[in-house]
């Protein structure tokens, strides 16, 4: 049987939300401490459930795919120490070059995701090109019923405004070209996250990924 996650996983990111600060995190070191081998446990099987549908997962270690709770403040002039969330890369992470997907643990907040996330210019440039060139079997997996059902659109939150150099301005596909990312997400309840069979729903999702996660890594093939 998959293992569940526990409430204690999202009490402890409230309180450290509430105390977000060395003292109190060094003195209930212990709870971090639980919560974190929690997480890495349902990430195992949640890896080892997504390995049947992408065997490339299989090689991701669950432990090493997850994210510092430690924030990076030296250059911040936020110096809050520590994130409120669990992350887990699964081959997807900021500079990727290749689609992957993502998991995002926060009280009221988490939510899964799948794609390339701001990928270097020259790998954007090429994606690009893809895009333009492949554009009906592009729309094709976007416009796929149980695919626009959960992800009704690509996420726009960072977007040219105008068509990027080197493609036409009557392109079909230039709201497109204008992404500097093409990621999917898909936002989750607390009881989503908490329930008996989080592993295999969350999986039943990051399947429905792939083909965004095919198109974009077929550059390697």
């Amino acid at each position: 049987m998959s293992t569940t996650l526990s409430p204690k996983v999202f009490d402890f990111l409230k309180k450290l939300n509430k105390n977000n600060n060395r003292e109190w995190f060094t003195e209930n070191k212990n709870l971090y401490t639980e919560s974190q081998e929690n997480f890495i446990q349902f990430l195992e099987d949640l890896i080892k459930e997504m390995s049947a549908f992408d065997e490339e997962l299989g090689k991701i270690n669950a432990k090493k795919s997850l994210f510092r709770i430690y924030r990076d403040t030296r250059f911040s002039k936020d110096k809050i120490p520590y994130k409120t969330n669990f992350g887990a890369s699964l081959g997807m992470g900021k500079g990727n070059q290749k689609g992957g997907y993502y998991l995002h643990l926060e009280p009221e907040k988490s939510f899964i995701a799948g794609g390339i996330y701001m990928p270097e210019s020259s790998v954007l440039k090429e994606l690009r090109k893809e895009i333009s060139l492949y554009g009906k079997d592009f729309l094709t997996i976007l416009n796929n019923k149980d695919f626009k059902k959960h992800f009704p659109e690509l996420d726009q939150d960072d977007k040219l405004k105008k068509v990027p150099q080197g493609f036409e301005k009557e392109d079909p596909m230039t709201e497109y070209l204008k992404l500097k990312s093409f990621i999917v997400v898909y936002n989750l309840k607390n009881e989503e996250m908490l329930d008996n069979n989080a592993v295999k729903n969350l999986a039943k999702v990051f399947k429905l990924m792939k083909p965004l996660n095919d198109f974009l890594n077929a550059r390697f093939l």
